[in-house]
């Protein structure tokens, strides 16, 4: 049985990106249509919401049946034109923050608390939107699909995100929106956070806590959620 910390000093959060810092799921989608109109292929029916929090890695071999598993460039050569395509979307459209993100944020920062993201995502998509919003001063550092060999729900992307802030995981709040990223918290043995940008509210019950989003929560509130003291 974990620990909780004694204070909230010893804490370190970590935040997925997409879904809980910000929402870009319409312009991944729309990047995923691109990529399957660009190579002649119907998009399946609920692909989206499906595979959304995995790694590239695990979707292409999934999806594009001409791909074999153990065709690493075939597969990084589609993941890298679907992310082209998704930042050329940001940068046409532009983004900002979800509701109550960067409020928690400053508050974070105020106290002290270290925070990092541990995200499927790969680190330029990460890096292009922190230089978009200005969010890069508020995380210490950024675990993204690069630095992983498994994706969610194998919880290697938080176990490394608590080692960046020297965080053991029962120091650790993971907020997520995925249920496979909720998975690889609890499996990291890290509290849990859920936020219903992508699914809805009521299904999120694995995790230690829900809520619809962050507009108005203050760490006091998260801690007390979730049962730390």
């Amino acid at each position: 049985m974990t620990q909780s910390p004694n204070t909230s000093s010893e804490l370190g959060f970590i935040f997925d990106w997409d879904g809980v810092i910000i929402d870009s799921h319409a312009q991944h989608e729309e990047s995923w249509n691109l990529l399957f109109k660009e190579l002649r292929r119907p998009m399946p029916e609920g692909f989206f919401k499906a595979t959304f929090g995995m790694r590239n890695q695990q979707i292409i071999p999934m999806c594009f049946d001409f791909v074999k598993a153990d065709d690493l460039q075939a597969i990084a050569d589609l993941g890298n034109r679907k992310e082209v395509l998704y930042r050329g979307i940001l940068r046409r459209d532009g983004i900002s923050p979800l509701p109550g993100v960067e409020t928690l944020l400053k508050e974070l920062k105020a106290l002290g608390i270290p925070t990092v993201v541990g995200s499927s995502t790969p680190r330029l998509n990460i890096e292009t939107i922190m230089a978009m919003t200005g969010l890069g001063e508020f995380f210490q550092s950024i675990v993204s699909a690069e630095d992983v060999t498994m994706g969610k729900p194998d919880p290697q992307v938080f176990l490394k995100a608590a080692e960046k802030i020297n965080r053991t995981p029962a120091q650790c709040i993971v907020f997520e929106d995925a249920h496979v990223g909720i998975e690889a918290g609890k499996r990291a043995g890290m509290k849990v956070v859920a936020v219903a940008t992508t699914h809805p509210l009521e299904s999120l019950h694995e995790a230690d806590a829900a809520f619809v989003n962050l507009e108005g929560m203050t760490v006091e509130q998260v801690l007390r959620a979730i049962s730390v003291s």
